[in-house]
């Protein structure tokens, strides 16, 4: 083989491990981080929530403004959502654990059919409130006011009203409760 050939085919070589390389390393890093590739819209830290006014499943109406002055946890979530069934026993287990300490928790339900929605909450034994539009995910004000793009996501809101954490995995959201709940 003549040098120019076999050296375009080092180089060639060389380019695609390189590639496969950086490749493998972004996959590596997305699978880290789960908000790194589906939190990406969510409000960022520091910023004042939008306000809304949802029902609850026997029509109340709940206002982001009943919470003012508390710490609140919007759990956003759907019954038909694989990933909300598979965290639901974490969140109970967190609204368990931490609504005895000042933290208030709020379920924002993307289901469009209500009784599905309320056979969940009975079915988890979710005791925290519960809301929907009972709209479609995409369609809800609520998710484009909040830039959900994936559930679950969790949201910490301080007492002033501004994020404190957004996330898609439960467990920073846990961490970031226990060390709050520590320093209270």
């Amino acid at each position: 083989m003549k040098p120019i050939k076999k050296n375009l085919m080092w180089l060639m070589a060389v380019l695609m491990m390189m590639t496969m390389q950086q490749t493998a390393a972004a996959q590596t890093a997305d699978n880290a981080d789960p908000d790194a590739k589906y939190a990406t819209e969510l409000l960022k830290v520091g910023t004042a929530v939008p306000a809304f006014s949802l029902k609850t499943p026997d029509g109340k109406t709940v206002k982001l403004s009943d919470f003012k002055g508390k710490y609140l946890i919007l759990d956003f979530w759907a019954s038909w959502c694989p990933d909300c069934r598979k965290d639901a026993p974490n969140l109970v287990r967190m609204y368990d654990k931490f609504h005895k300490r000042g933290f208030e928790f709020l379920g924002v339900s993307f289901d469009t059919d209500k009784e599905a929605w309320k056979k969940a909450i009975k079915q988890y034994g979710i005791a925290y409130r519960q809301v929907s539009e009972l709209k479609k995910f995409h369609d809800t004000d609520i998710s484009k006011a909040y830039g959900v793009k994936w559930i679950p996501s969790m949201y910490l809101i301080d007492k002033d009203g501004k994020v404190v954490l957004g996330t898609v995995v439960s467990d920073k959201l846990e961490a970031l409760l226990t060390e709050l709940a520590e320093g209270k």
